[in-house]
């Protein structure tokens, strides 16, 4: 075992209280951008979904339900759907086109100084209404 004399120790202590702060900094970001990852990767899913079933004849309605219910571990009051051209303006080899955003809450308390808090995601997609 090894036995550090009292200088080594405050040393030590002295140390790791200055590489703390970049250590929880390091955790911190990695927590959230996996978060931010996640819900990037949901938005976007989400919008594709909305926007094939619009293609294949979904009414604006159902396209908002099943962005909802496709953007797993999202809060659903977060979510805004925007689709252009609305239902009754579509026709036959139109573009429709849906833009899903989301306002995602950080929680990590070192990285709501850096980051917009809440962070704002948002994926458009386009498809042809057939």
């Amino acid at each position: 075992m090894v036995f550090l004399r009292r200088s080594q120790r405050g040393q030590a202590l002295a140390e790791f209280a200055l590489i703390l702060p970049l250590l929880l900094l390091l955790v911190f970001g990695i927590i959230e951008f996996g978060r931010i990852f996640y819900s990037y990767l949901m938005v976007t899913q989400a919008a594709r979904e909305g926007a094939r079933l619009g293609a294949v004849g979904g009414s604006d309605q159902e396209i908002v339900a099943l962005v909802r219910d496709v953007a797993v571990g999202l809060d659903e009051n977060r979510i805004k759907v925007d689709i252009d051209p609305v239902e009754d303006q579509r026709s036959r080899g139109d573009s429709l086109r849906v833009a899903v955003s989301y306002d995602l809450p950080l929680v990590a308390p070192i990285i709501t100084e850096l980051l917009p808090n809440p962070f704002p995601l948002t994926a458009v997609a386009t498809m042809r209404v057939e």
